[in-house]
């Protein structure tokens, strides 16, 4: 990566070669425990569409489908629009890696475009606060965490990691959170995509256990347009997650992200695997 370019720009770079594929690879920057953060991963996914010269539209929904880990190094992405109407396109995504020598579906994913006409809007879930992080409150440096958390900004407000792992079941698994780019970038698709997964898994709130988690499925809704990624700049995102459903080694949980003005940008819900 070059001193001009960002570390979230260099993760989500790829290339499109003669018969359409796209190509990418991993960055030390966004490591998780076992390969990449989730996030990014669903953002370059997502970029494959959006450099896609048959796109249409904006993104409105993609569902991502973690099928396997990513190993380190290159991978490819084969993006196809399956369905195209007049104003809404249907995507499918593959993201293929090299396994033991062998090339094999790592994480797939569906993708809806469109283009969107202005009508009115209204909102059942209000900010629970704007304006972003009260003056003098700085971000939380974690000690002993993959590096993608060392790229983002993070002011918990409610729901942190806990403290002590005690076990001791939690009546409620909501998480509050400021985050942004640790490394001023201007909000897009890719980057709303990735501020969606920043949350840690919701068991690990429940019972106060740091157990084998993570996530399987996600999905995230968009309902920002362009002018409302522009007028969010590089300012902070309010995130927030609430567990749903706890059971028999699966968890869901969904969240919303608002920008500091109150406005919805997307809401989003994942499934995740826990062990014992």
């Amino acid at each position: 990566m070059t001193a001009s370019v960002h570390s979230f720009d260099d993760a989500i770079a790829l290339s499109r070669d003669e018969l359409g594929n796209f190509h990418g690879r991993t960055t030390p920057a966004y490591r998780n425990m076992i390969g990449p953060f989730g996030g990014i991963t669903a953002a370059v996914l997502l970029n494959a569409v959006l450099q896609h010269p048959e796109r249409l539209g904006e993104p409105t929904a993609l569902t991502v489908n973690y099928a396997g880990a990513v190993p380190d190094g290159p991978f490819r992405i084969v993006a196809k629009p399956v369905r195209t109407n007049r104003s809404s396109q249907h995507w499918i995504v593959e993201q293929w890696v090299l396994e033991d020598g062998q090339e094999c579906i790592a994480t797939t994913a569906t993708v809806l475009t469109t283009a969107r006409k202005a009508t009115w809007a209204g909102s059942d879930i209000p900010a629970p606060l704007t304006g972003g992080p009260a003056a003098g409150i700085t971000p939380l440096r974690f000690a002993g965490v993959p590096p993608w958390f060392e790229q983002f900004d993070m002011i918990p407000l409610t729901g942190a990691i806990p403290s002590q792992w005690d076990g001791q079941e939690h009546s409620d698994s909501t998480s509050r959170l400021w985050v942004r780019h640790a490394a001023p970038r201007a909000l897009d698709y890719c980057s709303l995509t990735a501020a969606c997964d920043v949350f840690y898994p919701r068991i690990w709130l429940k019972r106060a256990l740091r157990v084998p988690a993570g996530t399987v499925s996600m999905t995230i809704y968009f309902h920002a347009n362009q002018a409302m990624l522009d007028s969010t700049g590089t300012g902070y995102l309010l995130a927030q997650a609430k567990g749903q459903e706890f059971r028999d080694n699966y968890a869901d949980q969904s969240g919303q992200i608002w920008s500091q003005d109150g406005s919805v940008l997307a809401t989003t819900h994942q499934l995740a695997y826990f062990k014992e």
